[in-house]
């Protein structure tokens, strides 16, 4: 399983939901869901988007983990 860091990378550049979809032409919808929900389906063309505005490599938006306590597969793909 995948954990995105999306919110932490974009807040740490004083990124907001708003301000990095505008700035990575990628829906606020999908902005807010990898905000929300760190480990939904992601796309490689998006992460390139955001990671190009964020100023990093799409590696480093991402984390395989192995296991998460409570989560369940099903909830990660809403």
């Amino acid at each position: 399983m995948l954990l995105l860091h999306v919110k932490k990378l974009a807040e740490e550049r004083g990124y907001n939901m708003s301000t990095l979809s505008r700035a990575s032409d990628v829906s606020f919808t999908t902005i807010k869901r990898y905000f929300k929900k760190p480990f939904s389906y992601a796309t490689t063309d998006t992460l390139e988007k955001i990671a190009l505005t964020l100023g990093v490599e799409v590696g480093d938006l991402v984390e395989r983990v192995s296991d998460v306590p409570g989560q369940k597969i099903s909830d990660a793909k809403q």
